[in-house]
C-alpha cells in the first residue's frame, strides 16, 4: 500500500538544522510536520504536541519515517527555540507563494499582532508578529517577528523581502506609511495602498490640500472617480463614499509612483442612534476605479476578523506563554500555517470546530494536510 503524499513534508526539507550531529535523533522535517499536524488538531503547547504525537504515532508513520519514535516536548521546545526564525519563515513563504501563484494574485494585507502573554522587549512589551494575509484566498503568506527594542516599521521591510509581490496590491495601515516601505513594494513590482495619518504630517497636509482644491474647483481639469455604497446588518447602517483623485499635484516627491489619492467618508448609525462620520485618506500606486479601491480599503481589515480573531479565539495565541522569543515566533508560524490549511476546508463551521474534527477523524486531518495537494 502506497503512502499518502503530503506536500508539506517536502516544504521544510531544506530548512537548516541548528543541532549538532550527535543530537539529531529525529529528522528536523519530522519535528516540524508533527508540530503542524498537532496544532491543526488542537494542540496549543509543546506538551500537547508531544501528546498528539504519542497518540497518533501509528497514523504518522503512514507518511513519516519515525525510527526513534516521537520527540519529547523538551525536544520540540529546544528545536523551535534554536531554529532560525527567518529561515523557517522563508520556507513557509515559499510554500505559500506557490499556493498563491496557483490561486492568482490578490490584495495582501500587512498588519501586526501582539502575543500578550509572551514577554518581549518590543514596542508593545511582548512578542509582536507582523503577518502578510491574502484575505481573498484565506492564506497567510509570511510572518516577521518584531526585533527586540524595535517596532513594526522595521519589521515590515524584512517581511516584504520574503514575499513574492509582482502584481499584488499591498495594503498597510498608517504605521506602515513610510517612504522606504512604499519603495520596497514597488521594487518588487507590487502596488501599495497606504493609510495616511498624522505620523506623516507633510504628506497628510499635501493629500488634504490636493483633495480640497479639486473639490473647490468642482473637479474641473482633473481626473476623478466616485463610488457610493450602503450596508445594513446587526443593527448598523453604514454609508461609504469613495473619491479617487488621480495624479494628485503637490505631494512630496520622495513618495514613489503615487498614482492616486483616495478619500473615504463613512457615516455609521448603530441601533437608530446618532450618525457618526469619519474621513480617511490613502495614497496608492494603483490606478484602480473608486469601487475597486474602496473594496481594497475595506478588505484590509479582514485580517482582524479573518486571521487575528481566529488566532486568539480558536488557537488561544494571546494566552500562549512560550518563554523563549524565538520559539514563540516559530510556533506563531506553525499556527498561521495551520490556520491557512483549515481555512481551505469547504464545509461550514468555525475553525475551532474544524480543529476538533481533525483531532477526532484521521481522514479529515489528512484532507486538511492535502488541501493544496494539486498545486
Amino acid at each position: 500500500m502506497s503512502r499518502p503524499q503530503i506536500a508539506l513534508v517536502d516544504a521544510f526539507a531544506d530548512l537548516p538544522d541548528p543541532r549538532v550531529d550527535r543530537t539529531k535523533k529525529h529528522l528536523l522535517s519530522n519535528i516540524v510536520v508533527i508540530a503542524v499536524c498537532a496544532v491543526v488538531a488542537g494542540a496549543d503547547s509543546f506538551e500537547e504536541i508531544e501528546r498528539f504525537g504519542q497518540t497518533k504515532r501509528d497514523w504518522l508513520t503512514g507518511f513519516l519515517d519515525l525510527p526513534n519514535g516521537i520527540p519529547s516536548h523538551d525536544t520540540f521546545n529546544r528545536v523551535f527555540a534554536a531554529l532560525d526564525r527567518k529561515a523557517f519563515a522563508a520556507c513557509f513563504s515559499r510554500w505559500a507563494a506557490g499556493l498563491c501563484a496557483a490561486c492568482g494574485r490578490r490584495p495582501v494585507a500587512i498588519d501586526g499582532k501582539a502575543v500578550r502573554a509572551a514577554a518581549g522587549d518590543t514596542f508593545s512589551g511582548c512578542l509582536h508578529l507582523v503577518t502578510a494575509w491574502a484575505g481573498e484566498n484565506h492564506l497567510v503568506l509570511g510572518q516577521e517577528a518584531v526585533a527586540d527594542r524595535s517596532n513594526e516599521i522595521t519589521a515590515i521591510p524584512e517581511l516584504l523581502k520574503a514575499l513574492e509581490l509582482e502584481g499584488a496590491l499591498v495594503t498597510i495601515d498608517a504605521a506602515g506609511c513610510q517612504v522606504e516601505i512604499a519603495r520596497a513594494i514597488r521594487a518588487k513590482k507590487g502596488h501599495y495602498l497606504l493609510a495616511v495619518k498624522d505620523n506623516q504630517p507633510t504628506l497628510a497636509a499635501a493629500v488634504e490640500r490636493a483633495v480640497d482644491a479639486a473639490c473647490a474647483a468642482d473637479f474641473a481639469g482633473v481626473r476623478v472617480d466616485y463610488h457610493e455604497a450602503a450596508e445594513d446588518g446587526h443593527g448598523r447602517h453604514e454609508e461609504r463614499r469613495v473619491t479617487v483623485l488621480y495624479d494628485p499635484p503637490g505631494l512630496p516627491p520622495a513618495w514613489p509612483g503615487v498614482a492616486a489619492v483616495v478619500k473615504v467618508d463613512r457615516e455609521r448609525q448603530v441601533n437608530g442612534g446618532e450618525n457618526v462620520g469619519t474621513t480617511h485618506y490613502y495614497i496608492t500606486s494603483y490606478r484602480g476605479r473608486a469601487k475597486t479601491l474602496g473594496r481594497f480599503v475595506r478588505g484590509h481589515w479582514g485580517i482582524e476578523n479573518g486571521l487575528h480573531w481566529v488566532l486568539d479565539v480558536a488557537f488561544r495565541e494571546d494566552a500562549n506563554r512560550t518563554r523563549d522569543t524565538n520559539a514563540g515566533a516559530n510556533l506563531g508560524i506553525v499556527r498561521r500555517l495551520a490556520a491557512s490549511l483549515l481555512k481551505q476546508m469547504p464545509e461550514p463551521g468555525s475553525i475551532h470546530a474544524k480543529r476538533f474534527n481533525a483531532a477526532l477523524d484521521d481522514e479529515y486531518l489528512l484532507k486538511v494536510l492535502q488541501g493544496f495537494q494539486g498545486i
